[in-house]
């Protein structure tokens, strides 16, 4: 059945008033549903093609709706199979009385990127590419939009692009704008092929054989994971240890580089299988009401029927303002921050949260999502693994089977555990939650008897990515949901050594330098009586036995006992000096290091990757080269971990010689330090000039409000909580 579009209630149309959009746009529309049919071959569904020149010009005339289905860029893994869904949904845009348009944005691939040049552009193509859709929206006046949802900063730029768009239209008394999106099936995990597998088990043995079981340890770590280009990374690492050691040649390395690279990516792409930015980004955006439970999670690119459910829930969301992209985001922002911390969520999406809320209007800051996430706890309820089978792609396996109803689920398992949702808001489905979870159908989580990825009962009570604050910065953030209990608890009420590098490159090189633990010892760049304090301070216990070792004894036996805690501090890396990149490379240098992983946190004014885990402490504020105290740091200054407390506070070390955990970073250490902060900004400056001056985030909030232009901040006003439309009146959400 077709479900025809009403025409656009509003006396705006740039196309009846000005003849030069129908005369140049009538081709395009054609042209775009020729290649459609063309492309869908035999599995085009629909009579004799009805799209005449003549015919598109009256609906253009008559406002009838102007749907632009935004694509990626295929040179993206998500955005392979763009040309078959787009034409599908030009197809049905046309069948259901609206007029399809067709346009792309970049998309960058952050694996890619990752740990070169590219990275300082990640964040800022998340404001770009919301600046170039607003653009083309605003240029085109389309009234709807049908996003094909890819992966890293490409879907929350364009739901800050249509908020932004549906709130500027608001304010100008223009009818709402209406959107839909459907995010790009999941890309199934590689394998390593059998042959490789015994040769990494060779050289795993070859590596005990030569005294370095730690190589050999890390290497089957690692081969336990679904084959990732995250996964890559960590391969990357130890067979740089082994080379570095002499136990694998260079030719072998590149040869296993190789082969494991080509096993990676499944032909028809997708969004990678392990819960990181691009999965965060489809639970999140499915969370705020804006993905059709039809195409939220699959195995494969969307059929027509699916996107036909999607798009025929236009007809009864047109003209509707409860319906408008900025209205259904702030009705949901808390339903949405409830599941991105109930399924493990990215640390990125912490910005990108705040971001949209901002481009829809909204006054919002980390604060107001740290508000929400603790209002209530949020139970743990997604055991996601990449060792275990239980990968997203698992999850869209259960989907796709009728098992499971992906967040859906999720949202029904958080009401059953108490954790307030708000049941009321609308999403595109052209219901409300209520509406949608009163049919009952695999709604519940048991209903997967094998490899539960949503549970019913919570793995523990806490899940997310909590704030934290201290007395050298106002804000950072860590994922606590990417620490297993036991992690927590080692890292958690620590004191830390600071151990200090300006930039990720040099973090990088002394983190992959297996005598780098030796260099510190050997330097004693710890001072001994401090080794002994924060010993003391860190297990008591082992002080006793310990205290008076001498210091090469202390050292090593602090870091085979992992009582020895280090803060690698990477500074330099916030907005405006460097375009805030990831530290995934050297999070997983650590993570993939045996010792290293149980002793070092990485703290710093960069962001993580969502497939981060462990002690990734970032985001901090204000960043370095803005004056933030991190900047500040050296290698040997004690900090306290009391990550449970969301704090993080420098200790005076004059106070801790006599035993003493005092809390004080005064203005004389401030005063000592300002001629090397000068020293080290100077240094940023010149390091800055690596990123192209136009993509620079000069201008920018801070990542505590969203990294956003100045302008957007100060445009939005409304409150999320009063400002909101639920059954076409104001209500309050509490």
């Amino acid at each position: 059945m077709t479900h025809l579009y009403p025409l656009i209630d509003n006396e705006i149309n740039p196309y009846r008033d000005n003849v030069q959009g129908k005369a140049n746009e009538p081709i395009t529309v054609a042209g775009l549903l020729d290649r459609s049919k063309l492309t869908l071959g035999t599995t085009y569904e629909g009579g004799k093609p009805d799209w005449t020149l003549e015919e598109i010009y009256m609906r253009l005339e008559r406002n009838a709706p102007r749907i632009a289905i935004i694509g990626g860029s295929s040179d993206h893994p998500a955005h392979i199979m763009d040309y078959q869904t787009s034409a599908r949904a030009a197809i049905r845009i046309w069948q259901n009385g609206g007029v399809p348009f067709h346009f792309s944005t970049p998309v960058m691939c952050d694996g890619t990127a990752q740990n070169n040049q590219g990275m300082s552009y990640s964040l800022q193509s998340r404001n770009a590419v919301a600046q170039m859709v607003v653009n083309q929206l605003e240029a085109h006046s389309y009234h709807g939009a049908f996003v094909i949802q890819g992966c890293d900063k490409q879907p929350l730029g364009v739901v800050s692009a249509l908020a932004h768009v549906d709130r500027v239209r608001r304010n100008r008394g223009e009818a709402p704008f209406f959107a839909t999106f459907a995010p790009a099936h999941v890309l199934e995990g590689g394998s390593i092929p059998a042959d490789v597998i015994e040769e990494l088990e060779t050289l795993a043995k070859n590596a005990e054989s030569k005294g370095a079981a730690d190589v050999a340890v890390d290497l089957r770590d690692t081969m336990a994971y679904i084959l990732q280009c995250s996964s890559n990374t960590a391969f990357q690492g130890v067979f740089e240890r082994a080379y570095e050691r002499g136990i694998l040649t260079n030719e072998q390395h590149k040869y296993f580089e190789m082969r494991l690279a080509v096993a990676t990516c499944d032909g028809q792409g997708g969004v990678c299988a392990f819960n990181g930015t691009g999965n965060s980004s489809r639970h999140l955006v499915a969370g705020m009401g804006l993905v059709h439970p039809a195409v939220e999670l699959l195995t494969d690119p969307p059929t027509q029927r699916q996107i036909n459910s999607v798009l025929d829930s236009f007809a009864g969301m047109i003209n509707e303002e409860r319906y408008g992209v900025a209205n259904i985001v702030a009705a949901n922002i808390k339903n949405a921050i409830r599941i991105h911390s109930a399924s493990g969520g990215s640390t990125n999406l912490m910005m990108h949260i705040v971001a949209g809320m901002l481009y829809a209007g909204f006054k919002f800051s980390l604060w107001d999502l740290d508000r929400i996430h603790h209002s209530h706890p949020i139970p743990d309820l997604f055991d996601y693994s990449l060792t275990e089978g239980r990968d997203i792609y698992s999850l869209a396996m259960q989907c796709c089977s009728g098992k499971s109803r992906g967040m859906e689920t999720l949202f029904h398992e958080l009401i059953e555990n108490g954790v307030p949702m708000d049941q009321d808001a609308p999403t595109v489905a052209a219901k409300t939650w209520k509406e949608r979870l009163s049919i009952t159908n695999s709604l519940k989580a048991v209903n997967v008897k094998k490899n539960q990825v949503i549970l019913s009962n919570p793995r523990r009570g806490f899940s997310g990515v909590d704030v934290l604050k201290g007395n050298f910065f106002e804000s950072a953030v860590v994922k606590i949901s990417g620490m297993p209990t036991p992690q927590l608890d080692q890292f958690d009420d620590k004191l830390a050594f600071v151990l200090y590098y300006e930039n990720e490159e040099d973090a990088n090189k002394s983190l992959l330098d297996s005598n780098l633990l030796s260099k510190i010892k050997e330097q004693e760049l710890f001072e001994h009586n401090l080794l002994l304090e924060s010993l003391k301070y860190n297990n008591e216990t082992e002080w006793s036995l310990l205290k008076t070792a001498t210091y090469g004894e202390l050292f090593d036996r602090m870091v085979e006992a992992g009582t020895l805690k280090i803060a690698v501090i990477i500074s330099g890396q916030g907005p405006v000096a460097f375009g805030m990149p990831e530290m995934f490379t050297p999070m997983q240098h650590i993570n993939a290091n045996r010792v290293m992983k149980k002793i070092a946190t990485i703290i710093s004014d960069g962001r993580y990757s969502g497939v981060t885990y462990g002690a990734a402490i970032g985001h901090m504020t204000p960043e370095a080269y803005e004056g933030g105290c991190i900047g500040l740091l050296k290698s040997g200054d004690v900090i306290h971990l009391q990550l449970r407390d969301r704090r993080i506070d420098f200790v005076d070390s004059t106070q801790l010689h006599s035993g003493k955990v005092i809390h004080d970073f005064a203005d004389h250490f401030k005063e000592e330090r300002q001629s090397l902060a000068a020293e080290r900004k100077q240094r940023m400056k010149v390091r800055q000039k690596m990123v192209a001056a136009s993509n620079r985030m000069f201008g920018h909030t801070d990542a505590a409000n969203g990294v956003v232009p100045i302008a957007v901040i100060e445009d939005a006003v409304l409150n999320y909580e009063q400002d909101i439309i639920i059954h076409e009146k104001k209500v309050e959400i509490k």
